[in-house]
């Protein structure tokens, strides 16, 4: 094993990773890596961009383009025309992102699992008691994106936006390790509550999670930043309609996405803890 290829895989390991990235200011590190993945000068983005791909185990082979102007861009790529299919069937509801699937099932009540033997309350995530009731004994499936994925998440179904919620948080890893470690860690974190309902009124519930060196959720129908700068963590009422595949938004980098159906709403029998799904591919079934 050569040394850089023993380096990589030492920084990779899980509780390497979790010690590195928790046992450091997560905000100020935060802030200092949204601004070097920012800057469009060679001397910074092209190490930047090297170093990513390096540890990110990035595939570029459907991106619009491989030529990128900051990490930034790097990140939040386009992929090319056609690179992903959403399945057509009508009572299908796709992944919304490409991720690694994460603990999923049934929500017990309004309780359910981060990981096995970390549960945490509806309610701790999503502040509306209403919207608890709505999913009380519903169905849940967490999906992971990694620093090397498609980072850009469309929607599932065709769907109505009908509110989104900001959540300021801290921004801990949300990675296994870190999840098995640090109880309610979504509910910690910053996040994003998208309310949607599908054409015949299922509702649907998106819950986009941010981490660290992330902390930056941009939602292509809404002006984020002059939503978080007016409004806080207040309720923004939306009527904005999107077909299966739309895009709806973005992280600028790797983070997690839980989301949510009613009862009667059935996940796929084929959904695997830790299994790879793409984005259009069916996970659920109404």
């Amino acid at each position: 094993m050569t040394a850089p290829k023993g380096l990589m895989r030492l920084l990779l390991q899980e509780d390497v990773n979790f010690l590195l990235t928790n046992r450091i200011p997560r905000r100020l590190a935060t802030r200092v890596v949204g601004r070097i993945a920012r800057i469009e000068h060679p001397l910074v983005a092209r190490p930047a961009l090297a170093l990513w791909r390096f540890f990110g185990g990035v595939d570029l082979s459907d991106a619009a383009t491989t030529r990128f102007r900051s990490l930034r861009d790097g990140f939040t790529r386009a992929l090319r025309p056609g690179a992903r299919t959403f399945d057509p069937d009508p009572a299908a509801i796709a992944s919304p992102c490409d991720a690694i699937v994460g603990a999923h099932g049934r929500i017990d009540g309004d309780a359910l699992y981060q990981v096995k033997g970390f549960p945490y309350r509806l309610g701790d995530l999503v502040p509306d008691p209403a919207l608890v009731e709505r999913f009380r004994d519903g169905s849940f499936v967490t999906l992971r994106l990694t620093a090397g994925m498609y980072h850009r998440f469309h929607a599932p179904h065709d769907l109505t936006v009908d509110g989104v919620t900001y959540l300021s948080g801290d921004c801990w890893t949300v990675n296994p390790i870190a999840l098995k470690r640090v109880e309610r860690l979504f509910c910690r974190n910053e996040r994003a509550v998208i309310e949607a309902r599908l054409k015949d009124g299922t509702p649907m519930l998106l819950v986009p999670v941010a981490a660290i060196l992330v902390a930056s959720i941009r939602l292509s129908f809404l002006d984020t930043q002059r939503t978080l700068r007016q409004f806080g963590s207040a309720r923004v009422a939306c009527d904005v309609a999107l077909t299966k595949g739309e895009e709806m938004g973005w992280f600028e980098h790797g983070s997690t996405i839980v989301m949510f159906v009613p009862n009667g709403v059935r996940l796929s029998d084929t959904l695997e803890e830790g299994a790879a799904v793409r984005a259009g591919q069916g996970i659920a079934c109404v």
